[in-house]
This record gives structure tokens, C-alpha cells and sequence, in this order.
């Protein structure tokens, strides 16, 4: 175990009784959130991102920990096991290492070599193996046998070949010098099955390049096009390097024999170490591009799930369509449903004018403040209706909504129970209105894959790719907390130390007894222990409690300490209440954290974010972010010229450019090379999603629906 920490401090450069105190709180059942937000003393203050990279690595270490028990087990149970090798084995840094060692003395299936062996072969393999100047012909003599199957001179030479071959193949360094070779000089060559057939990979039907230099969106288009058919793969080293590689390490050079083990060493290169080790490597490129992938995807769901939310204001949605109509949800401020209706403007001028009708009645009579729309299949039309009757209606703004998902939720279990006497279409625009006024509290309902931020995601291990993602939504769920009592099951199975089971039932408690009027009122809930208060409590807020500590992130075991600090800076819970702390930070500063922590009780980082939760209870770290383009006019695709500058939102972040939605119904694309004046490796490095930028018109493709933009040289207003 000490080995893992101390390799996990070196590898995360964190202190090793840091990583030690994280692997124990793990073990002991804690979340990361909790543990990221409430045990920064004993972690040395490690942001999630880190703590989840610890978490990950640790399964890693001990999962090989693990494996290389079961191998020194598996070779002793051969009785094959020595000391040497034991701890070469105990010491190999990868699986593929311990993987590497164990060939040898792995159980195969019936090969040429074990055929071979069966024969009586083996002496005399080893005997030419030892390369020690005798003639293989010689040797062979004595192992003639028509009983055991060799006929001839040749079949017992034959028989040799194949068991020196397997030996080379088997030979560990032998493979780990190869496979590093490779990892740095192979070259993947790409290749169409068809030249003459059109797909959207044409741009690899001739493409080599060395390994090393791939870009990780490569690797995955190479992968599809070859999976769908389009597309013939090889990696391989220039030449004979590989071959001339493994004959190096094979031989004996000055030997008389070497020309025998050279052609067998040439048969195990071929035959049986170079279809391996370019399996092996290109797994290993599909899982770097696979991590980046994932890490990307992750990386652009955050901002997404964080976006500023437009709270408190009576809102419409729209889910546009031709056949079915335009469906329509009023919700309150709260997200309850107020009005629904169904317009059909795509129809004919009539119809259109009869929606427009409808739908400025329900404005008027529900006072709506902004209109969400759903960018699928008739936004375009939707938003030219909605600008015609903007004109009508005074002091209302729509937005384009992301509606990725919003099908997937409406059709689901979830949306049946939270809205069963709606049909699937009508949900879908609640679900598109509630996404503009939280799109944290919506986007939690919806599986993260389907929201569509990153690429191949159809592509990546499902099992990664949700555990990554689900804690990206897990950070960002308890990182703004949850309103106790208007927060659905969705958003409550989120949060740190609940589930399915405890969120429901925390629902149903609260349905039945009415709202929660203080914190402590949770271990009132069935399936609610103890264990599971403290993980949840801190992130939970009740605006109605008495208990003003009780709407902030402050967690219950750090309420004496608040009030203790209260008292040493002059103030106490009527000050909080009243927002009259404003001096607060001050006099924290004046007293000196060490000395104010110490009389508190608690280590200066968890006194320091008392100190922000007091100065604003109930805040939400989301209204300090941009806040969304809303718009009152409508912009065509036709309208754009190059030069011209625009504010845009941005929707998804890619390894080779970034997607601005500048309200035309066609994102436009800032390719990585405009997108500043300096050299990046990633667009990550500049932007992510939700962000507004200035961009300017670079080229539009009306026909090919294709808009070039740049951030770079924008006039400045």
C-alpha cells in the first residue's frame, strides 16, 4: 500500500501524507465532492479534478497490484517461479509489463511450437537456441522419430524453428524494445478499399504519418472509417527495422548457427511478434485518443451544465417542428407548467398568423418574459415567427436553446412520471423553457452522451465514458447545491451521498410533510443514515429555515465554528441575515486566519470558505458568468458577408476548432488556427462552451451550409 501512495504523490506531485489521507477517506466511503469541498485540511486543498485523477489512478495501481499477485501465483503454481523474477515482476510499471513476463509461462492454445513439443523437439530447439557453434543438422540426427511424427531431417528442423520462434516471441525485453520502437517510429499508412467511392474520409485514402505525430481526432476517423469499410490500416516501422530488431537481440552473431536462428528469429517477427505488437499499438493510440476524447467531452460539458441560468422569469419554450406542429410550454419562475398549446406557422401564411395570435395571447395572459427556442428540425422558421411577433409584443426576448437530449428525456420513464398527463412532444418544450431558466436543474434528467459535446462519442468505452462524464455532472450538481425543497429526484440523486432510492424518498417525505424547514430535518428520512447526512448536508440548501447557515454551503459540523468567528469579528446571525458583514473579510484578515482558525476549531481553508458563505448565503457561483445573448431579431445565413463581426456563443469545443452559434441556425466553425495570434495546442487553452466571443466572417458556403469564422484582429467597439 505504500508503494501505491508513494507512487501516487510522485506521479500527482502532491505530499505523500496528502495522498494517504484522500486514499483513506476514499476507503472509508467519502465522495469526491465531499471530500474536495469539506476535508480540504487533510488533502492539502486538491481541487476535484485532481482528486478524481487520484481516485482513477489508485484503481489503476491497485487493479495491477492485483494482477501481478495472481501472476507470481499462477508461475510458483508451475513451480517455475524464482526470486529474479518475482520482482522484476513486482516492480513492472504496466500491465503490459506483467502481461510481457507472464507470456512465457501462459497457458496457449495448441500452437506450431507446442505441436512441436509434443513431437520431442524442445532439446533440440534449446540446443540450437544456445547458438554455441554446433550444426543444426548435426543435432537434428538424433530426434528423427516416425513414431512421434518427425519423418525427416527437415520436419525435426522444422519442429525447432517454430519452438526457437515462440521462445523470441515470448521474450519480454524483446517486445518491450519493439513496442517502444514503435510508439516513436511507426508509421500508420491509410488506404481506401474503394478510391473511387465517395465518403466523408476521402481526406485519409492516401494518408501516412509517423505515430508519434498523430492528432487524436485522426486516430478516431481512421478507426470509423476502417470499422465501416471504407478505410485499410497498417502500422509498421520503416523497413526491416522491426525485423532487423528482433534479430539483433536474438543472436549471437559470431556463431556458425546464427543463420538457422536468424530465419527463425525472421518466422517469429512475421508470424508472431509484429501482428501482435501493431494490435497492441494501435489499441494503445485508440485509447489515448479514447482518454483525450473522453477529457474533452467532459471538459465541455462543465461550462454547458454551468451556464448561466435566466431565473425567475415566466418563460415560454418552443420545440419547433413541420408535421406535428410547434409545440408549446409556459412555465412559471419555478419551472411549473403554466399553459401548453400547439401551433402550426410552418403550414401555410394563415396558420401562421393564427399561431402568431396564439401564442401573444398566452404572452399577455401569463406575462412571459422570454422566449426559449429549440434548434432542431423548423427553428429557423420558429425564430422567423417569433421576430414577426416580437414586433407585436414589447418587452419580450427569445434565445436558441440547445435542444440535444430534449427527445431522449421527453420519450423517457423519468419525464412519464414528472409529467404524465402530457404527451411526449408538449414535454420536450418544457424541458426546452426549463433549460434556459436552469440548465443545470434540466440537463441532470438527460443522459450526459446525448447532449452533444464532443466527438465520437459513440466511439469510446461506454463504461469510461459515462463514469467521467457522471462526474462532471456530479462536481457541477454540488458545487452550485440544491435547493432542498423544489429540487426533483433527478437533481437530488446528484448530489454527494444520495441516490435513486434516498432522493426519491426524500420527495416523498416532503411531499408528505411539507416543505423542510431546517437541515437536520434529513435524518428524519427513511434510507437516510448517518453516513450519508454528512455527505449530503453541506450541499443542500433550505432558504426557509430559521437557520440562516442552513442556506449556504457551511456544513453542519462547521456551524459552531461559524458562530465562533461571528464573535471574533463583532457580528452574529441577525448581521448574516440582514447582509450587514460586509467588514467581515476584514476583520478576518486583521484577527489572522491561523489565530481566528485556531479559536474557531477548524484549519484556515475551511474557516476561509465560512468566511465567502456568510458574506453571501444562498449565492449562486453561476450569476457571476456571462450571461446569454438574448435576441429580439432574426439573422439569416444569407445576411452574413465576410468581415462582418458578431457575438456568438460557443456550443462545442474540438481538437480542431471550436463551433460559435452566431444565431443563424448553422454553427460556424473558428478553426484552431484563428482562433488567437498565438500558437495553441488545443482550442481549450482559449475558449470553452457557453462562452461569448466576438467573431468575424471568414467565408460562408450557402450550398455546403459551411461558416468559416475567426477570433483573431476583431476591432475592438
Amino acid at each position: 500500500m505504500n508503494s501505491i501512495i508513494e507512487a501516487l504523490a510522485l506521479e500527482l506531485g502532491q505530499k505523500t501524507e496528502c495522498v494517504e489521507n484522500v486514499v483513506n477517506l476514499l476507503d472509508e466511503g467519502n465522495t469526491i465532492p465531499f471530500i474536495a469541498r469539506y476535508r480540504k485540511e487533510m488533502h492539502g486543498s486538491m481541487d476535484d479534478t485532481v482528486l478524481r485523477q487520484l481516485e482513477s489512478r489508485l484503481t489503476y495501481l491497485r487493479n495491477l497490484q492485483e494482477r501481478k499477485e495472481e501472476v507470481c501465483k499462477a508461475i510458483a503454481g508451475q513451480e517455475k517461479l524464482t526470486e529474479e523474477l518475482e520482482q522484476t515482476i513486482m516492480a513492472a510499471a504496466t500491465l503490459a509489463e506483467v502481461e510481457d513476463l507472464y507470456r512465457p509461462y501462459k497457458q496457449k492454445r495448441r500452437t506450431r511450437a507446442s505441436v512441436a513439443k509434443e513431437k520431442g523437439l524442445e532439446p533440440l530447439a534449446l540446443a540450437i537456441f544456445a547458438q554455441d557453434g554446433q550444426d543444426p543438422q548435426t543435432l537434428a540426427q538424433d530426434y528423427i522419430d516416425p513414431e512421434k511424427g518427425v519423418e525427416t531431417l527437415e520436419d525435426a528442423l522444422a519442429g525447432a524453428s517454430d519452438i526457437i520462434a515462440e521462445m523470441i516471441s515470448d521474450d519480454p525485453e524483446i517486445r518491450k524494445a519493439l513496442r517502444q520502437k514503435m510508439e516513436r517510429f511507426a508509421v500508420l499508412s491509410v488506404q481506401a478499399e474503394d478510391p473511387d467511392k465517395e465518403s466523408v474520409y476521402e481526406l485519409y485514402y492516401s494518408f501516412s504519418c509517423v505515430v508519434s505525430k498523430l492528432q487524436n481526432h485522426q486516430i478516431l476517423a481512421i478507426n470509423r472509417g476502417e470499422k465501416e469499410g471504407f478505410l485499410k490500416v497498417s502500422a509498421a516501422l520503416p523497413g526491416l527495422e522491426g525485423q532487423a530488431l528482433v534479430c539483433r537481440m536474438a543472436l549471437k552473431p559470431t556463431m556458425q548457427v546464427s543463420a538457422f536462428v536468424r530465419a527463425a528469429a525472421e518466422d517469429a517477427f512475421n508470424r508472431l511478434i509484429a501482428p501482435s505488437v501493431e494490435r497492441e499499438l494501435r489499441n494503445a493510440l485508440t485509447d489515448q485518443a479514447a482518454e483525450a476524447a473522453i477529457a474533452n467531452f467532459a471538459l465541455n460539458l462543465k461550462p454547458l451544465l454551468m451556464q448561466r441560468p435566466v431565473k425567475g422569469f415566466v418563460t415560454m419554450g418552443l420545440d419547433p417542428g413541420y408535421r406535428n406542429g410547434c409545440k408549446v410550454a409556459v412555465v412559471d419562475g419555478t419551472g411549473k407548467v403554466l399553459d401548453t398549446a400547439v401551433v402550426y406557422p410552418t403550414f401555410s401564411q394563415r396558420k401562421k398568423e393564427e399561431a402568431i395570435e396564439i401564442l401573444s395571447r398566452l404572452i399577455r395572459k401569463h406575462s412571459v418574459r422570454h422566449i426559449a427556442i429549440g434548434n432542431g428540425t423548423a427553428s429557423r422558421e420558429t425564430e422567423a415567427m417569433t421576430v414577426e411577433m416580437l414586433k407585436q409584443v414589447s418587452g419580450v426576448s427569445y434565445m436558441i436553446v440547445n435542444e440535444a437530449g430534449a427527445s431522449v428525456y421527453s420519450a423517457s420513464k423519468l419525464a412519464a412520471e414528472e409529467f404524465p398527463e402530457y404527451d411526449v412532444n408538449l414535454r420536450s418544450a418544457v424541458s426546452i423553457a426549463r433549460r434556459m431558466q436552469d440548465p443545470l436543474a434540466e440537463l441532470v434528467k438527460i443522459d450526459p452522451k446525448a447532449i452533444g459535446v464532443g466527438q465520437y462519442q459513440h466511439d469510446m468505452p461506454q463504461k469510461e465514458l459515462d463514469t467521467s462524464l457522471n462526474a462532471v455532472v456530479e462536481d457541477c450538481v454540488n458545487a452550485v447545491g440544491v435547493d432542498l425543497n423544489t429540487a426533483s429526484a433527478s437533481l437530488l440523486q446528484r448530489v454527494s451521498g444520495l441516490n435513486s432510492t434516498t432522493a426519491k424518498n426524500i420527495v416523498a417525505y416532503r411531499e408528505e410533510n411539507g416543505a423542510f424547514s431546517a437541515r437536520s430535518q434529513l435524518k428524519k428520512v427513511p434510507k437516510l443514515g448517518p453516513k450519508a447526512y454528512q455527505q449530503c448536508a453541506g450541499f443542500l440548501r433550505v432558504p426557509e429555515s430559521k437557520e440562516i447557515l442552513d442556506n449556504t454551503g457551511v456544513h453542519p459540523e462547521s456551524y459552531e465554528a461559524a458562530q465562533k468567528l461571528l464573535t471574533l469579528c463583532g457580528y452574529d446571525k441577525k448581521d448574516v441575515a440582514a447582509g450587514s458583514i460586509g467588514q467581515l473579510q476584514e476583520r478576518f484578515a486583521d484577527f489572522g486566519p491561523e489565530k481566528a482558525a485556531q479559536g474557531c476549531g477548524v484549519g484556515v481553508p475551511t474557516l476561509e470558505d465560512v468566511v465567502k458563505e456568510l458574506l453571501k448565503p444562498g449565492r449562486d457561483p453561476r450569476d457571476e458568468l456571462p450571461a446569454p445573448i438574448l435576441r429580439t431579431d432574426v439573422l439569416e445565413m444569407s445576411d452574413l458577408k465576410p468581415g462582418m463581426v458578431l457575438s456568438g456563443t460557443v456550443r462545442n469545443v474540438i481538437d480542431f476548432g471550436v463551433f460559435v452559434d452566431i444565431g443563424v441556425h448553422q454553427d460556424g466553425l473558428v478553426h484552431i488556427s484563428q482562433v488567437c495570434n498565438r500558437r495553441i495546442s488545443h482550442p481549450k487553452e482559449v475558449v470553452q462552451v457557453g462562452d461569448i466571443v466576438k467573431v468575424a466572417v471568414l467565408d460562408v458556403d450557402e450550398k455546403r451550409k459551411r461558416i468559416s469564422l475567426t477570433m483573431k484582429n476583431i476591432p475592438k467597439e
